[in-house]
């Protein structure tokens, strides 16, 4: 997994410092495309559906307001499956079939 840096910048007309998280995503994003064209069989535990940067992750927290690494497991599996559903998401699942 790659690292995460922040970088602070400060807006002298706003007079207000601005945090910037960042995190080489290419790594990953390119695993989710590589195994989206490769053939596997759901085993007993499960399936790997996606991996998503933690970046993506604290955007996610910040756009819904809900720390979604405080939910109860199930509704955290609730909120994840409702963003890899969307197709905006898409790039970040590993295979095509239904969540």
């Amino acid at each position: 997994m790659s690292d995460i840096a922040t970088r602070t910048h400060y807006d002298a007309a706003e007079r207000a410092f601005i945090f910037e998280r960042v995190q080489d995503c290419e790594p990953i994003l390119e695993r989710n495309k590589a195994l989206q064209n490769e053939p596997r069989a759901d085993s007993d535990w499960g399936r790997h559906i996606a991996s998503v940067p933690n970046v993506i992750l604290e955007r996610w927290i910040k756009e819904d307001g809900v720390n979604l690494l405080a939910l109860p497991a199930r509704e955290f599996g609730d909120l994840i499956r409702r963003k890899l559903r969307d197709p905006q998401w898409s790039f970040l699942r590993t295979n095509s079939k239904p969540i």
